[in-house]
């Protein structure tokens, strides 16, 4: 058990991929989680990306766009942090990743603190991503769901320096944290005790964290039912909860009444509310930065493959 800031019994933060996310839809949620004194991680996109068959279903706004931009740092000014979820919706070419740091440093004051690489169809910039999260049998393993699901994955290259996509250097300088694997436990820190930890087989990503299951508004709802407060409250644990605010939980102008009422109830309790970076600062200034060992890693690659089979989700 940790002891957290101020005594407080639990850790408890978000961070939203913005798939989807407009001012039509996301700014209700927000006002909702400043109203509840819940600070959390919001990811955006800089650039608009190419609008394709398969990915019109999760483009949202960008920061290309004057007033969502305006409101993302009206967010950052309430004490909301501001992540990057990748440059684009689409794939970005080395170039064009740096262009969106540079310009994502112009509109927040300094690069992203964490980066929460988009998951594309095409071949683009993510690093260590599909295939190339794992390693040994898990990697075989994994290619054998992706072919069973009928998806091919090994389409990311942001760690191979041959590649127009490559941007590794570039991620090693400029960004601190990457989310990676998903569990299906609220308390993220019980099943990831390491995070935020290195990898030396991936050494383009400075501290890799884990994140729990909600990517839409049923799953993130049972992440945090009461229940499961109650047992991270007792555990005194640490929930960083992965979702996309954009899908569903506001419908015809209207938050979703379950979410309301869990994130109500959350945050009466004596828990630690803060972005997602600020905790995972808290865990390096007291355990330092760890070296994930290779038994260590086997476990989470194998976590992560069978979550995977089960949800089929990130």
């Amino acid at each position: 058990m940790v002891t957290w800031p101020g005594n407080k019994k639990f850790a408890f933060s978000i961070v939203d991929d913005t798939d989807c996310s407009t001012l039509a839809n996301a700014p209700i949620v927000y006002d909702y989680l400043n109203q509840c004194g819940l600070k959390t991680t919001k990811s955006v996109w800089i650039f608009d990306g190419e609008t394709r068959e398969d990915n019109k279903r999760i483009i949202g706004t960008t920061c290309q766009d004057k007033q969502y931009l305006d409101w993302v740092l009206k967010l950052k000014g309430q004490g909301f942090e501001i992540a990057l979820h990748s440059s684009s919706w689409s794939r970005s070419e080395r170039d064009r990743v740096i262009n969106a740091l540079d310009v994502f440093k112009s509109y927040f004051g300094k690069d992203p603190t964490m980066l929460v690489q988009h998951t594309d169809t095409k071949h683009n910039e993510s690093m260590y991503w599909g295939a190339n999260r794992v390693g040994g049998v898990n990697k075989l393993i994994y290619k054998a769901i992706m072919s069973f699901k009928g998806r091919q994955k090994n389409i990311y290259h942001g760690e191979s320096s041959h590649s127009p996509y490559f941007w590794g250097d570039v991620c090693k300088d400029r960004i601190k944290y990457v989310r990676n694997f998903v569990c299906s436990d609220v308390n993220t820190l019980k099943v990831c005790p390491i995070m935020p930890y290195h990898d030396p087989q991936r050494r383009y990503v400075n501290l890799w964290f884990a994140s729990s299951e909600g990517p839409d508004v049923n799953s993130f709802n049972a992440c945090i039912s009461e229940q499961n407060q109650r047992r991270l409250e007792n555990e005194g644990g640490a929930c960083i909860v992965y979702t996309h605010f954009g899908t569903d939980f506001v419908l015809n102008g209207t938050l979703n009444a379950d979410f309301k009422e869990l994130i109500a109830k959350l945050s009466k309790k004596d828990g630690w509310f803060v972005p997602a970076s600020e905790l995972l600062d808290y865990l390096v200034e007291k355990n330092g930065d760890r070296i994930i060992s290779n038994s260590e890693r086997s476990r989470l690659e194998r976590m992560w493959l069978w979550h995977k089979l089960r949800t089929g989700t990130s």
